[in-house]
């Protein structure tokens, strides 16, 4: 049985096709197959408030193809998320609409919404329940903050500010402002808290990092990465690092998010456990459908 998973995001389009493992009572997946499309769409949706023609035919074109790709593997399930970008055009549900002819039920899901998916990645399980974390989920057009305590959620918010938005200058002081209050207000009261982070860009700089399997990234030497990746240029970053076109720019701010958050938290400390969105989908499925 497979399960499909696709995260309409503000930089790239992933979808995700899963295997389903019961064994006994234990439902789990593992991922068979991931396909990332970077059309960039927060570009147009923060700047114009619209999804222009050519990047609204290049996204169902692409609905078409995963579409396609899941009836080949025989997905049995799937469920179609659209986060930040899709959330402030103002043709995004007429573009849910021309979507829905290709065969595809996509839903636009807001910041809490977004946050509580990618929460059922369960990363929270791999934890010791004993400690408090802030996890941190930054995208292209939104970041999703969550605070655990004791094996518990205690506060979650999300806010429009992310790695696009931040290009486009499209971020605003007044969010900044908010988001550092409430990361102040709803960590003051834990010690030694334990930074998690989500999304391409903290997965791609821990690997740049050279750390290996599930060893922490540290907040020194997140800033020493930032600061090493900053005195190359954009096309430096592209053939001298080897990083994607789509990854080498965005790379930057997202490592300003990470290190303002960690150090508005006091967090000396972030796991990367390498999940997202999709996996999070997949999740909710089982938990919906697999048991």
């Amino acid at each position: 049985m497979r399960y499909g998973a696709i995260d309409i995001g503000s930089n790239a389009i992933r979808l995700l096709i899963a295997d389903i493992i019961e064994n006994g009572q234990v439902v789990s997946f593992k991922k068979n197959t991931l396909i990332r499309v970077p059309l960039r769409l927060g570009d147009d949706a923060f700047i114009d408030k619209n999804i222009s023609k050519r990047k609204s035919e290049d996204l169902i074109k692409t609905m078409s193809a995963f579409k396609s790709l899941m009836d080949v593997y025989k997905v049995s399930e799937y469920m179609a998320c659209a986060t930040s970008a899709m959330r402030e055009a103002v043709n995004g549900s007429e573009l849910v609409q021309e979507i829905k002819k290709v065969g595809i039920n996509l839903e636009i899901i807001d910041g809490v919404k977004e946050a509580s998916i990618i929460y059922n990645s369960h990363v929270e399980q791999q934890l010791e329940r004993r400690k408090s974390y802030l996890y941190i989920d930054v995208g292209g057009g939104s970041t999703e903050l969550s605070v655990f305590n004791n094996g518990a959620l205690s506060a979650s918010r999300s806010f429009n500010i992310g790695t696009i938005r931040i290009l486009d200058n499209q971020d605003s002081e007044e969010t900044w402002t908010e988001m550092k209050e409430w990361i102040k207000e709803n960590t003051k009261n834990y010690k030694g808290i334990i930074g998690i982070g989500t999304g391409g860009n903290i997965n791609k700089l821990h690997r740049l990092a050279d750390e290996k399997g599930t060893k922490p990234l540290s907040f020194n030497k997140l800033k020493s990465l930032y600061e090493y990746l900053n005195s190359f240029s954009l096309k430096e970053r592209i053939n001298v690092l080897g990083l994607n076109n789509d990854r080498a720019d965005v790379i930057i701010p997202a490592c300003e998010i990470f290190l303002n958050v960690m150090k508005w938290g006091s967090v000396k400390n972030i796991v990367v456990p390498r999940v997202g969105l999709v996996d999070g989908i997949i999740q909710t499925l089982i938990d919906e459908h697999g048991k």
